[in-house]
């Protein structure tokens, strides 16, 4: 680690930095760490947000006249978990070669390409699967994000308050999931931008007129507002690293236990989101009473996000490996209990699916948080922030297998139950690491 002390306060560099000093926290470092959180935070929702507006959207072409098989419309949804990952695996590096501030400024003014594209894409008729394929990959942008944006918070903050930060950004910034499958449909019928399409309901047959371009366009001016505020008002903590430094975290295996415990948590609540509009319709959609996707997709990523930024401070007092515990032995109690009900007959399933899915959002919220604060007491700051970002990465990949087990496993039928009785075993086994490795008496590394 090298540090390069800049005198001027005005310049993008800070000049010496100590959080974890009472003293120094309090009279420099606070105001700077909070200020650096809100503004990474509301990028960060945006990034979210764009990243997850696919999800939103895919529901809706089929009825505006796009001829695409629901394996088609899970691989759309699948995309961005596959871009996101990839992307993270790139910006876990990121932090300590480019800084804070050019990293977030940037990464955030590229969410525009996805929202202006989307919005062109949809308002074509002639639009082709593979050129929303492609659209599709660069939502993955806003997935991406979250592995140089939570290294750099974990930088700015002291251990004794990083579950707080840690879980304040992450929940405000999951919540962009929610935002986009709660908002877009609120705007459809808003004439905004451009000429609106004729949406036919496949069961009742009935038209309305909708501007699907609106689900992408929304996000435009946002965008531009939060990499101005990035560039203007954050700042780069004196902690840099070349590539080849930072590759000491995969010698240890605690990134590797860490990346699956995350896997568990992250991966499922991202993974989930992104499937669960097109898991509503495929499941009950061909039902009398069939429930309307998006009037209760956005509910998962709502509880998964607010849990996450309250059990931050539960995380802080308790230690994260516990909290940990509870995340997992409850996503294994909704993994199993919700099988019965993935393979409905009729519509008296719905009510136990909508449930035991929003329990598994609450579990993986909370796991989302205390994983946070586990990873800065296991590794030092700079192994830390990079563990985060690897972790981050791993798991971001989550949209991207989940949509495509489910293509696979459903096709055109009416039994997701294989995809859950996989995933609780997946739950088994992570909580038997969790226990071994950091819960149990004399554990390896109790955090």
């Amino acid at each position: 680690m090298i540090i390069q002390p800049v005198p001027s306060e005005r310049t993008e560099e800070i000049a010496e930095w100590q959080p974890n000093d009472p003293q120094f926290w309090e009279e420099t470092a606070k105001p700077i760490a909070w200020r650096t959180l809100w503004i990474t935070t509301y990028c960060l929702l945006l990034s979210f947000a764009t990243w997850f507006m696919v999800s939103a959207i895919v529901v809706k072409l089929t009825g505006i006249g796009f001829k695409f098989s629901p394996q088609q419309l899970f691989w759309l949804t699948a995309m961005p978990g596959l871009a996101a990952g990839t992307l993270r695996i790139i910006h876990t590096f990121l932090i300590p070669i480019l800084g804070t501030r050019k990293t977030v400024a940037v990464s955030t003014l590229l969410l525009a390409i996805p929202a202006v594209g989307w919005g062109f894409a949809v308002s074509n008729p002639n639009t082709t699967f593979t050129t929303f394929m492609v659209l599709a990959f660069l939502a993955g942008l806003g997935g991406g994000n979250f592995s140089s944006f939570m290294p750099s918070t974990s930088l700015f903050f002291p251990k004794s308050k990083l579950g707080t930060a840690l879980g304040i950004q992450a929940g405000v910034g999951n919540l962009g999931v929610s935002v986009a499958q709660f908002l877009i449909p609120a705007i459809l019928g808003l004439a905004m931008v451009g000429s609106s399409q004729t949406f036919t309901d496949a069961k009742s047959g009935k038209t309305t007129e909708i501007f699907l371009q609106n689900a992408a366009f929304i996000w435009a001016p946002f965008v531009l507002i939060g990499a101005v505020l990035a560039w203007v008002g954050l700042r780069n903590v004196p902690v840099q690293a070349s590539f080849r430094e930072q590759l000491d975290i995969f010698r240890e295996k605690h990134t590797w236990l860490m990346t699956s415990l995350y896997m568990m948590t992250f991966g499922s609540f991202s993974g989930l989101a992104a499937a669960f509009p097109l898991l509503i319709k495929q499941l009950f959609g061909g039902f009398e009473g069939a429930p309307e996707p998006l009037k209760y997709a956005f509910l998962g990523p709502l509880i998964g996000a607010t849990v996450r930024a309250a059990a931050g401070p539960i995380a802080d007092k308790v230690g994260g490996a516990k909290v940990t515990m509870v995340s997992g032995i409850g996503l294994l109690a909704c993994g199993v209990a919700i099988v019965p009900f993935t393979r409905p007959t009729g519509m008296e399933s719905w009510p136990g699916f909508l449930y035991l899915m929003l329990g598994m959002f609450f579990f993986s919220g909370i796991g989302n948080a205390s994983t946070f604060k586990q990873m800065p007491m296991i590794f030092p700051p700079r192994q830390a922030s990079g563990v985060i970002g690897w972790t981050s990465a791993i798991a971001a990949y989550g949209p991207f297998l989940f949509s495509v087990l489910l293509a696979s496993i459903l096709g055109a039928g009416k039994d997701a139950s294989p995809f859950f009785v996989g995933l609780s075993v997946f739950y088994l086994i992570n909580i038997g690491i969790n226990w071994w490795y950091y819960t149990r008496r004399n554990a390896e590394k109790p955090c």
